[in-house]
């Protein structure tokens, strides 16, 4: 439904975006992820139509995006950086000009609006001007207008920008309701929002696509993916040493906040199993147990490894 062949953006000197390739199909949500500058809002411009390609191909609902325009904006739903929308008018009078627009007749139109604010919650702020309202539900204008035409396809850059806890709850709610009919790329900065609601997710870095893949297989590249999180009864002051022929364990560390000699973290290579090993030699040599765990790592762990310089990955979590 959404496909992205070969996409290069070049503004002068600089590639923005450099070879970027993906296809959403009908029934996924992919969350698109990337540090500031790595080229999502480029290419999300680039998808909709507000940004002509240096390179490649971009298809909506099969409908080329340079080359048949009007047929491809039709399919798409798209939520732009910061949700612009014209400050005089009200959520109200800025849905219809909106559905007008999208070439919705009067009754369908009506009757769409009435399922969007209920679904968005905008019902208290329908006649307010959208000048005087917060970030949080300027940005749920900005939503229901992606949605109004209800269609196939939908580009959401950071939809929960802005939202309290409440408000992002339901628009993730929301997400996942249209999701069996639809093909979605939610852009965002909050990794937790792609393991709550993406079904796959893609990292850029340096405009470049880094990571592919769903949000489980993703977190399992995990450097910390199959830890081994220890809380002993009695102080150890020699664990790694312990440990160090343990199959798998790579290195014990304190982790953060934890007490030394007490608090361990025994990390394992390439997420090997390890739980096993690590209890047997630690009932070999009469160490008391208090608590272990094994941690399952975070997509913020993945997320750092592939776009951050080695220089600052030294700093990574322990």
């Amino acid at each position: 439904m959404i496909e992205i062949v070969d996409l290069v953006k070049r503004f002068g000197p600089f590639t923005a975006v450099d070879g970027v390739s993906f296809a959403v199909g009908r029934g996924e949500v992919l969350g698109f992820l990337g540090p500031n500058g790595a080229g999502k809002s480029t290419t999300m411009k680039m998808a909709a139509g507000f940004l002509s390609p240096t390179r490649g191909r971009i298809a909506i609902a099969g409908h080329d995006v340079e080359n048949d325009a009007i047929a491809a904006k039709r399919a798409l739903g798209y939520l732009p950086e910061g949700a612009p929308a014209y400050g005089d008018m009200t959520p109200r009078s800025f849905l219809e000009f909106l559905g007008r627009v999208r070439g919705l007749e009067r009754a369908a139109l009506a009757g769409r609006l009435a399922q969007v604010v209920d679904e968005i919650q905008l019902a208290a702020v329908l006649d307010q001007p959208i000048e005087t309202l917060s970030k949080g539900f300027k940005r749920r204008v900005g939503l229901a207008g992606a949605i109004l035409h209800d269609p196939p396809c939908l580009i959401l850059d950071e939809p929960t920008d802005g939202l309290d806890p409440n408000q992002k709850h339901e628009v993730r709610n929301l997400i996942r309701r249209m999701a069996p009919d639809k093909a979605i790329v939610v852009s965002t900065h909050i990794l937790e929002e792609v393991e709550a609601v993406c079904s796959r997710a893609v990292i850029i870095d340096r405009g470049r696509v880094v990571a592919d893949g769903k949000p489980a297989d993703l977190v399992a590249r995990s450097p910390f993916h199959n830890a081994v999180r220890l809380r002993l009864i009695a102080t150890v002051a020699d664990l790694g040493a312990r440990l160090a022929d343990v199959a798998g364990v790579t290195r014990v560390t304190t982790p953060e906040g934890g007490t030394p000699g007490r608090d361990f973290l025994v990390v394992p290579a390439q997420g090997a199993s390890i739980i096993e090993g690590v209890a047997a030699r630690l009932r070999q040599t009469g160490i008391a147990i208090e608590t272990m765990a094994v941690e399952h790592g975070k997509l913020e762990d993945v997320f750092r490894d592939l776009t951050t310089s080695d220089a600052a990955r030294t700093g990574a979590r322990p």
